[in-house]
């Protein structure tokens, strides 16, 4: 299959690099030009060290070399530009392509998922093109993809037909694949389980101990879940890879740069200190306004991202968010 890969950050390149091993046609764009000629000149990632990228993965400065004639194109931009992408891709793509998005946010101000946010664009630019969109998501750091670890992650499309080809393009005996029609329920958990990651490292920074990450965790996935429901997504989703799988990995992987931006919040540094010292984006971060607009929007308890908010945005001190935390009222689990 002629497949485009639109970011050329680590995830974009560990799944162009997992694509072309399972001998699919594959083009890398990337809005940085420089990020492009490092690529092309040396066959590496700066934030992929020590690995050797196919010669036969091609690369593009032009949205439209990357975009004309794939049967298949993934948005792997981050959440924040992926209405300007979007925007720029419209005019390029093919009918009867696929679309995938493979990042992971709610949009501020609009509070629409990737896929509700790449629909109005295109409804808007090409009504009459013929397409089909679906989210890619679950426990997946580039970093172990891109050297073939056993991994697994979900299809989302509410055509089964086309979540099965995606699954069918990306399965091979390092990846598993899995399919869900629940899009929505996908993408809520994809964007909200970053606010949670930010709060195990918050924890982690601090030297807390693993009990109240694991209650961190297990609290996160619950006000996820509430949130979710209330939106009419499945409760079986949020329990899937998506759900408490992405939570897991993304709350203790030495990988996860929204855990690794909480520890330094935890250690005292202020978000955009930490930010800087991570050098890649922190997407729990731009996904807490939309957040606490849904919260409030649906009605939904989310003691730990309102938390994680006050923290983040308001510079509330860490140990008095975990003491407002630690001394709510009581109330049973069965609630949830």
């Amino acid at each position: 299959m002629k497949i485009g890969v639109l970011g050329a950050g680590t995830w974009g390149i560990a799944l162009a690099s997992l694509l072309v091993g399972n001998d699919h046609k594959i083009t890398v764009w990337s809005a940085l030009p420089d990020e492009i000629d490092q690529l092309e000149k040396n066959g590496t990632h700066r934030n992929l060290p020590g690995i050797n990228l196919s010669k036969s993965i091609k690369y593009t400065k032009s949205i439209a070399e990357a975009a004309k004639g794939k049967e298949m194109i993934l948005l792997v931009v981050p959440s924040s530009f992926i209405r300007e992408t979007a925007r720029k891709l419209a005019p390029y793509i093919e009918d009867e392509a696929i679309l995938v998005t493979a990042a992971k946010g709610i949009e501020k101000g609009t509070q629409k998922t990737m896929t509700e946010v790449i629909e109005s664009e295109l409804s808007s630019l090409r009504p009459d093109l013929s397409y089909s969109l679906a989210a890619l998501s679950g426990p997946t750091h580039a970093e172990e993809v891109v050297i073939g670890m056993p991994t697994s992650i979900v299809a989302a499309c509410e055509d089964e037909e086309v979540s099965d080809r995606i699954a069918e393009v990306f399965a091979n005996s390092c990846m598993r694949v899995y399919t869900n029609t629940d899009v929505l329920g996908v993408e809520i958990c994809g964007a909200m389980k970053n606010i949670i990651a930010i709060a195990a490292g918050i924890n982690s920074g601090m030297g807390l101990g693993d009990n109240s990450k694991a209650m961190l965790m297990t609290r996160g996935i619950a006000e996820i879940t509430r949130l979710g429901l209330a939106m009419g997504c499945r409760r079986r989703t949020f329990m899937g890879l998506a759900g408490i799988g992405d939570l897991i990995v993304t709350c203790t992987s030495r990988h996860s740069r929204n855990n690794r931006c909480g520890e330094l919040i935890g250690k005292g540094k202020s978000y955009e200190e930490a930010s800087r010292e991570i050098g890649m984006v922190v997407e729990g971060y731009h996904a807490l306004e939309a957040a606490i607009e849904l919260s409030k929007k649906y009605e939904v308890e989310m003691p730990i991202t309102e938390a994680i908010y006050e923290i983040v945005k308001k510079g509330l001190d860490p140990t008095e968010a975990m003491y407002r935390l630690m001394t709510r009222d009581l109330k049973s689990e069965l609630e949830d």
